[in-house]
């Protein structure tokens, strides 16, 4: 039979492939989020291309109208920790970058809680299955990080990095009750 569910491309690669100042942008990204290909990049890109245009069309409603439907992506995005508060405006939804969808990846959390020595550290801990969000193993770098699920991230409770961690007597922040 199959899977029912039909599987779509989740990015859109650039208009114009061989532009200098966007191909020397995108290996920076690379190099600075420890990204694996251009598609990954790619896809956070597609991600803020969508929203921003989303946020674009609701600019053009009238007020009440803008007010009412806005309400939802702005609750979104704050739950997805893209904007500081639920009290943001659509204005701040157009500045976002993709830095800031960058930053929500798993790997890059992982790096930035000092669960790993480097950004490559910090993807390889979470391919080979030593990364647990809230006691789940999460084998996927690309993984987008709730605002609720940021401080649920830790080591998985069976890999040896987390018994290390306990026989050294640190902090184990295995991500809830295992």
């Amino acid at each position: 039979m199959g899977d029912p569910k039909k599987s779509r491309k989740k990015w859109e690669g650039p208009s114009h492939p061989w532009r200098r100042d966007v191909l020397a942008q995108e290996i920076v990204l690379m190099g600075e989020y420890g990204l694996r290909n251009k598609r990954e990049l790619w896809i956070a890109k597609t991600l803020l291309r969508r929203v921003r245009a989303r946020a674009r069309k609701l600019l053009a409603l009238p007020e009440q109208q803008r007010v009412e439907q806005s309400k939802p992506l702005i609750r979104r995005l704050y739950n997805m920790g893209l904007l500081p508060s639920e009290d943001a405006t659509l204005d701040d939804i157009l500045n976002l970058r993709v830095e800031d969808i960058l930053e929500r990846r798993l790997q890059t959390i992982v790096y930035r809680k000092g669960l790993a020595s480097s950004i490559y550290h910090a993807r390889q801990l979470i391919v080979h299955g030593h990364i647990a969000v809230d006691s789940r193993r999460v084998r996927s770098p690309g993984h987008l990080v709730s605002r609720w699920e940021e401080e649920k991230i830790g080591y998985y409770p069976l890999s040896p990095y987390a018994k290390r961690a306990a026989e050294a007597g640190g902090k184990v922040e295995s991500g809830g009750e295992g």
